[in-house]
């Protein structure tokens, strides 16, 4: 018998994590009885035994709202968690001070909600008997056991709409202008918003450029009266000869290796090669920021419900996931560890390059 559940989003932000939380914790309340209590910023709240006894009127108001009410973390993997002895920092195994923590305050079983780091180390507590469930969330979209994650549509929203304004300002100064957006493996915020946005070229991960075939885009464009081009461009895009644009380096995270600085590698090259102008926007976190949209809303909300259904159900170890219009249970086991990328000639690189987008190859 389920009595009380945990929940605590872990990872980087995204819109819908407050709406996921609303969903678990309504459901749970109000259809099944159960307490719920919410770990505070992700599995450091879990380790540390910080928690809030979340009520119904915590979640009120909260379906439109960005970010987490829990807090998150992408630095706290309890399986190696980092821990400061005699001025040292050390790599400690917590997993079983973690549920020996639940046991000692009772907490029957976990909704875990994050993206492949934290649903790794969901399925890691899963075969050590821990009763757990998982709900997707990154803002690439790349998880391959679900059709879509929440928080991804509202992010190609933000970026549509920041290439629509850069069209009018492109076109008033004869520019180049090209919007990095997030996607280090995967592209599909780069190719889902270049499409509805109208981009003239495409960059993403999964096709390796040549600069000069870009360029080469460019310039038709210029010859056949068109003074603009919009580039898209994934922080995790590459060229056919180069290796990732690395802003920097974080030696105590999880995920050291920081992405940024493409957009400008881009501008530096198209410049030189066509000596037409060019602008480069990064949006970085404005991605992850703000209200989601209705769909990532009603997404987050059956993710939520789903993912207490389980609990009652007893199905534990599985992830909640869309897939076609249907909300499924997939065990983890198969939810993580393989990315989903964009299909080089799948149909959204079709449809792009049937319209005359580029792709640098």
């Amino acid at each position: 018998m389920v009595k009380k559940i945990g929940v605590l989003t872990g990872g980087g932000d995204c819109p819908g994590l407050n709406a996921v939380i609303r969903g678990v914790v309504k459901t749970a309340m109000v259809k099944y009885g159960y307490e719920v209590i919410g770990y505070k910023d992700g599995y450091r709240g879990l380790v540390m035994n910080d928690f809030i006894k979340l009520k119904l009127e915590d979640v009120t108001g909260i379906l439109d709202k960005g970010g987490t009410i829990l807090g998150t973390s992408n630095r706290d993997n309890p399986f190696e968690f980092r821990v400061v002895k005699d001025g040292n920092i050390e790599y400690k195994d917590m997993s079983e001070r973690v549920i020996n923590n639940m046991d000692m305050f009772g907490i029957d079983c976990l909704v875990l909600i994050g993206g492949d780091g934290t649903l790794t180390s969901a399925r890691d507590f899963a075969r050590k008997g821990l009763k757990v469930v998982g709900v997707p969330k990154t803002i690439d979209n790349d998880l391959s056991a679900t059709d879509v994650t929440f928080g991804f549509m509202t992010a190609v929203e933000t970026a549509t709409e920041a290439i629509d304004k850069l069209h009018s300002t492109a076109e008033s100064h004869h520019r180049v202008m090209i919007l990095e957006v997030m996607g280090r493996y995967a592209g599909w915020i780069a190719i889902e918003s270049g499409i509805a946005g109208g981009a003239d070229i495409i960059l993403i991960p999964e096709i390796p450029y040549d600069i000069n075939k870009v360029a080469q885009k460019i310039l038709e464009r210029k010859n056949s009266g068109k003074s603009f081009s919009i580039v898209v461009v994934a922080e995790g895009a590459k060229s056919v000869d180069g290796e990732l644009v690395v802003s920097k380096v974080v030696k105590d995270s999880p995920d050291p290796i920081r992405l940024g600085g493409i957009g400008n590698k881009i501008a530096e090259d198209i410049e030189k090669l066509t000596g037409i102008e060019t602008r480069v926007t990064v949006l970085g976190h404005l991605q992850r920021g703000g209200r989601p949209i209705p769909y990532d809303r009603i997404l987050s909300t059956r993710y939520g419900v789903a993912a207490v259904e389980l609990i009652n159900a007893g199905n534990f170890g599985m992830m909640v996931g869309l897939q076609g219009n249907d909300i499924v249970g997939v065990p983890l086991e198969e939810a993580v560890g393989t990315l989903k990328t964009v299909p080089p000639d799948g149909e959204l690189v079709r449809i792009a390059k049937s319209v005359g987008v580029g792709f640098g190859d």
